[in-house]
């Protein structure tokens, strides 16, 4: 049977700010996503909202299902992979798995919102009533000083052979005076449209990510990892900024970060895909966001038969562009010299369709919420390695770091 579509006009700006706002007000799980029309190699995530009531178990989850998902799992979720452990202080506590079924399915463009449920009448009139002032008392939880510490300490670990490179993260945490999360995440859009931006509910926890990472998408029987390594700033000036991105193109450093990530999920893909299918037809692509320019590499492969999604995470997970290499040392190390829990912060949200195929980012340039305990934080990081600079990595930091800090400044 074919569902009836209900089809709506967007007649103001504002019409699927209210929405979604509606959406908030009404479902307890949603996922909004979109893609900007980014021009992004594999595409960018659907223009859609899905919204629900029932949350998932993990055993629920692994089985098949002819249903729409959408869900988020935590980086710490790597110590049901491994023999691994997070011990530092968690700053908004969140499940290893958090999946919901989708009940009510939106999708929209600039002009349409089509729905598999008819949607209010109230929603078409009027203006957006949502508190757009945000007043958030944030603290680093790094000190620069701390962080060139920390740099060095990596590089000692580097030098004994115990990693070849960590991706290092530091943290934000807030205090929320005020803060809407709807708002706040239609404000860090016109900051930063990527093409893996959500908006993600879970009763009172919810993330507002800006993502312009994949981690794996599957159609049929291909999987696709994208990983990011290597970034520049974006420049006003169309000269500098052709030059900034000529630089990192040439960068030895960079283009070294990048292969030993993309190197790591061909071996991650292999474990799942079939003898010989695993290769790069992207290596050092260059693509260019609002604010920084990315050198992104394109893995694929074909799945032997029978893989589940459970045994594809199993293989994969967490996105080797976040851990470093080799992996599970250099996530004992990261649990060792970071002082705080990721959490939600580089793990992964996944969109399931109905046949299994899903697609999926990696949770960077985001915030996490916790509306009932007013807090948040985000926490933003960057590669090192033998022959990094520790001042440019953390300018790197503070640059990822940048359209998040406007939002919450309220300014």
């Amino acid at each position: 049977m074919i569902e009836r579509q209900h089809s709506y006009q967007l007649t103001s700006p504002s019409a699927l700010t209210q929405v979604v706002e509606w959406v908030n007000l009404t479902y307890p799980f949603f996922c909004l996503t979109t893609g900007h029309q980014q021009d992004y190699p594999r595409g960018t995530f659907p223009d859609q909202i899905l919204a629900g009531n029932k949350e998932l178990t993990q055993e629920d989850l692994w089985k098949s299902t002819k249903n729409k998902l959408a869900g988020i799992i935590s980086y710490d979720y790597k110590n049901q992979l491994e023999k691994l452990s997070s011990g530092n202080p968690s700053l908004v506590k969140v499940p290893d798995l958090t999946f919901f079924e989708a009940e009510l399915i939106i999708t929209f463009s600039s002009e349409q919102i089509q729905s598999n449920l008819p949607l209010p009448d109230h929603l078409w009139s009027g203006t957006s009533s949502s508190q757009t002032e945000t007043k958030v008392t944030l603290q680093a939880l790094t000190t620069k000083k701390n962080y060139l510490e920390t740099f060095h300490r990596i590089q000692d670990q580097i030098v004994q052979g115990n990693t070849y490179e960590m991706n290092y993260c530091i943290a934000m945490a807030g205090e929320i005076q005020q803060l809407q999360p709807v708002a706040a995440f239609f404000n860090l859009m016109n900051l930063s449209p990527m093409p893996f931006s959500a908006l993600f509910k879970a009763n009172d926890k919810y993330l507002i990510s800006a993502s312009p990472e994949r981690f794996l998408k599957k159609i049929g029987s291909q999987l696709i990892a994208q990983p990011i390594k290597g970034t520049a700033r974006r420049s006003a000036n169309t000269e500098q900024d052709e030059a900034n991105k000529k630089n990192l193109l040439a960068s030895e450093k960079e283009r070294a970060e990048n292969l030993m990530i993309t190197d790591l999920m061909r071996n991650d893909l292999s474990k799942v895909s079939k003898t010989g299918s695993v290769e790069v037809p992207e290596l050092f692509g260059l693509y260019s966001f609002p604010k920084v320019h990315q050198m992104i590499s394109t893995v694929q492969s074909q799945l032997q038969d029978n893989i589940s999604l459970r045994d594809i995470i199993q293989a994969s997970f967490p996105m080797g562009s976040m851990t470093g290499a080799p992996k599970i040392k250099t996530m004992e190390l990261i649990d060792q010299l970071e002082n705080f829990q990721r959490g939600w912060f580089s793990g992964s949200l996944m969109l399931i369709d109905e046949t299994g195929d899903f697609d999926s980012s990696v949770i960077i340039r985001s915030i996490i919420v916790d509306q009932r305990q007013n807090k948040l934080y985000f926490g933003v990081g960057s590669a090192v390695t033998i022959d990094a600079d520790a001042e440019a990595e953390y300018e790197e930091c503070l640059l990822k770091a940048s359209a998040i800090l406007e939002v919450l400044s309220g300014k």
